[in-house]
């Protein structure tokens, strides 16, 4: 059996496929079921996190295994695995365990260093054992991920490289001013109750925010987190606990507000956040003419229309496109208006576009199809290998942008999928962070020396990991060859004492004990040297040879392999 990952992250996806992809409790269980159900899986563990899914499975065949992994993932996910395919990455043998250990120290979190990922793997490794879907490769596994994570932490500066996701999303909140000076005095409304959100309010409250109100669909949850953060010793933060329905107003008297809920729906709309700012200030609200700082232009309103070619292009003269027949939506300064054009005409708008005449290459009346058209593109390719790639030549005019306003609310997202309108992002007035935001801008945080320390730290607790369970994997050869000795033993005393009945029992037991010691001087080097050369890469193979070396029978290997996982089971808890 071999450990396969498959799945997705922020590395590999965008915001939207993993909104999409994410699983709730039920999808997750579920997924971990058939998993186990499946044919090449034995067994299953998912790491389901705000920015990531990904399925851990002890499988016997890589393509198969890899097959039904990633159909499993969509079905349960319900994105097509068409399309959710490109996004997948893969990860085998040892690259599968350096992948689980890099994450359980935070080197490929969105926020690198932040340590709230080994909670993560520590929930995941009680749900596969919950389930009974973790055997004795993935409690290894996943324990071992957990103490690698601890060590880096302790023994590395890696947790000064990076936050949690709170502390990071507070800073881009509050624009690089001090968190704990931006906070003060204002008041926070915290939407959800669940571990993130509950991050969130204790993070809130040591900032010194005057005032969190806690929203949740079960309101004794609510409740519960109001009343811890009122009795910390640390804090003097007044908190109240409301019912959802009660948000909307609550949104109204709040500065910044945190949601982090489990719903698969908005949980703030940007109608819901404009009568919000609106009943707050009296004024208006309006879509701001671009984007904040670090938010991608493809973030629109739904309904605002995209300019028409002729819009950007204006009436330039001479170009040999048919401008009207250009799809609305396309520009013709780059590559998007020119495909799926002939040839012919592609040939002419490059020769146009470097302000040169077109290529003197008579058009041939009559001669159409693909031999025309490989001409005319070879044609164009010469041209372009002596002028270099044609440059664009014409720009749009910049666009005036006007100042966006100073916000009156501050709106943290952590949730996945998304609990609030993206088009917020547009609203004058309002700040919104969300987790897209918040990975475009981890993407230029500083890196800190101490992660090169964590990573020779993963390097080398996967090679030990490896030793050990390739060590592991001989064990229970060597324990049926060591039965089938003391059988072998114990057969040739029985018939000692038929050939001298009269032997006491001082001279037995001595006879006994020497025959023992024999045995054991015999196996003793052999077995603890095949250790030594399974440990090592390519070892496996030395417990197929000692079986046949000694004709030991394949059940009774297994009935042993089988003794010890039920033992390791019943002992093992989260470490």
């Amino acid at each position: 059996m071999s450990l396969l990952v498959v799945g997705l992250s922020h590395r590999s996806a965008p915001v939207s496929v993993l909104e999409r992809a994410s699983l709730n409790a039920d999808a997750q269980l579920k997924l971990l079921q058939d998993t186990v159900a499946a044919e090449p899986a034995a067994e299953a563990a998912l790491l389901a996190t705000c920015n990531r899914i990904e399925l851990y499975a002890d499988v016997d065949k890589f393509h198969a295994g890899v097959a039904e992994l990633s159909t499993l993932l969509a079905q349960h996910s319900g994105v097509g695995l068409e399309e959710l395919t490109p996004h997948l990455y893969v990860h085998y043998e040892d690259r599968a365990v350096h992948h689980l250990f890099s994450v359980a120290c935070g080197l490929d979190s969105m926020v690198v260093g932040e340590g709230q990922i080994l909670g993560q793997i520590k929930d995941s490794l009680a749900r596969a054992q919950d389930l009974h879907t973790a055997g004795r490769l993935l409690n290894d596994l996943f324990q071992q991920a957990l103490r690698v994570g601890k060590r880096a932490h302790s023994e590395t500066g890696i947790d000064r490289a990076g936050q949690s996701l709170v502390t990071f999303g507070l800073e881009q909140l509050s624009a690089g001013a001090d968190v704990q000076q931006w906070a003060r005095g204002k008041k926070a409304l915290v939407i959800g109750a669940g571990s993130m959100s509950s991050l969130a309010a204790a993070t809130l409250a040591r900032a010194g925010v005057a005032e969190i109100v806690v929203a949740n669909r079960t309101f004794e949850r609510a409740e519960r987190l109001a009343r811890i953060l009122s009795e910390g010793d640390d804090t003097d933060v007044l908190a109240r606990a409301v019912p959802m329905d009660s948000v909307p107003g609550e949104l109204t008297r709040a500065d910044v507000a945190v949601s982090c809920t489990g719903a698969t729906g908005l949980v703030l709309t940007a109608d819901a956040v404009v009568a919000s700012v609106e009943g707050r200030t009296g004024a208006p609200v309006v879509a701001a003419g671009a984007p904040a700082a670090g938010v991608r232009e493809d973030r629109q309103i739904a309904g605002t229309p995209l300019p028409t070619a002729g819009a950007v292009t204006g009436g330039d003269e001479n170009c040999p496109l048919d401008l009207s027949s250009v799809p609305s939506g396309f520009s013709v300064m780059g590559e998007a208006a020119v495909a799926g054009m002939d040839a012919a005409t592609l040939e002419q708008h490059g020769a146009w576009a470097a302000g040169g005449t077109a290529v003197d290459r008579p058009r041939e009346t009559g001669r159409t199809g693909p031999e025309a058209d490989a001409e005319l593109i070879g044609a164009l390719a010469a041209t372009a290998t002596r002028t270099g790639r044609i440059p664009e030549r014409r720009r749009p005019e910049p666009v005036a942008e006007a100042p966006r306003p100073e916000p009156v609310l501050f709106l943290l997202d952590l949730a996945m999928p998304r609990d609030v309108d993206a088009a917020v992002h547009r609203l004058a007035g309002v700040r919104l962070v969300d987790i897209e935001s918040l990975a475009d801008a981890s993407a230029d945080a500083p890196m800190a020396a101490d992660v090169d320390m964590v990573r020779r730290i993963v390097a080398d607790e996967v090679t030990a990991f490896g030793a050990a369970q390739r060590a592991a994997h001989i064990t229970p050869t060597v324990v049926a060859l060591r039965s089938m000795a003391a059988e072998v033993v114990a057969g040739e005393i029985a018939r000692l004492e038929g050939r001298l009945p009269g032997l006491d029992d001082k001279h037995r037991a001595e006879i006994t004990q020497t025959v023992k010691r024999v045995v054991d001087k015999l196996l003793h080097a052999p077995t603890v040297r095949v250790k030594q050369l399974a440990a090592e890469p390519g070892g496996a193979g030395y417990a197929d040879a000692l079986r046949t070396l000694f004709d030991l029978d394949q059940e009774t290997v297994a009935s042993v392999s089988r003794a010890g996982n039920s033992t390791t089971e019943k002992n093992r808890g989260p470490a």
